[in-house]
């Protein structure tokens, strides 16, 4: 199965979502975010994209940003490979530390560009992890509020009349659904068989040639989520063969 191609988007502008690798955590200490912070400024330093708000969640990154003369994946590269090296250096491993293929969707008309900015902000309130936005330290809530240097403010806080006006739409209860971070999803041996049947014809999958089973085997993986484990059975893949296909 062929991995779809990004959709591009009309302005420049994108939700983006980094995940930790089988849901690792991204940052484990106040120093992490710290430096997840100082390694994307950097990155903004070599480049000329635009941040308009950002939640750095433990195991996930929301981030809503404008590019101009970079691809999208470029820019995700800057920010990342940076955090990644010194994650892996401080905590002793080796490796992959965000998910190879980040999530991301274009943000084209006024309208949904406040609603992403506001579901971003609100994540950690979503999450359980604070009662009041402006509780969480590690979102750009505050840096409008204090006019942070990391994002652009001007171009959110121009839709409203003042900043009162800014606070009660990023305050407002809503339930927006953008790019939503799902766990994966737990399947009986007979639920996942019979999704995986609406998807592909499983019946040719050891005729393959090892390319083409492979890719088959990804896509399978990455529109189920189900585990190596579980797949082995239902495929009749050996469990190393799966292992080995990110």
């Amino acid at each position: 199965m062929a991995r779809t191609a990004r959709e591009k988007s009309q302005t420049g502008i994108y939700h983006i979502m980094l995940r930790g690798i089988d849901k690792r955590n991204i940052f484990i200490n106040d120093l992490d975010y710290e430096k997840f912070i100082e390694y994307t400024k950097k990155a903004k330093e070599k480049s000329d994209f635009t941040i308009y708000g950002y939640c750095l969640m433990t195991n996930h990154v929301h981030m809503l940003l404008k590019t101009e003369s970079e691809e999208i994946g470029d820019v995700v590269r800057r920010i990342t490979v940076g955090y990644a090296q010194y994650h892996n250096i401080k905590n002793g491993r080796t490796g992959h530390l965000f998910q190879n293929r980040f999530k991301s969707e274009p943000v084209n008309t006024d309208d949904y560009f406040l609603i992403v900015l506001r579901y971003i902000q609100q994540n950690p309130i979503k999450a359980g992890m604070v009662e009041r936005i402006e509780d969480y330290k590690w979102s750009s809530y505050n840096s409008y509020i204090k006019k942070d240097t990391l994002i652009n403010s001007t171009f959110a806080l121009d839709y409203f009349k003042d900043i009162q006006g800014f606070i009660e739409y990023m305050t407002e209860e809503r339930e927006d659904k953008c790019l939503e971070y799902n766990p994966k999803k737990r399947y009986t041996d007979e639920e996942l068989e019979e999704t995986i049947s609406l998807l592909v014809d499983i019946s040719i999958l050891h005729n393959l040639d090892i390319e083409a089973r492979d890719n088959m085997i990804k896509g399978i993986k990455e529109t189920t989520g189900a585990s190596n484990r579980q797949l082995s059975r239902i495929l009749k893949i050996g469990r190393g063969i799966l292992d080995k296909i990110k």
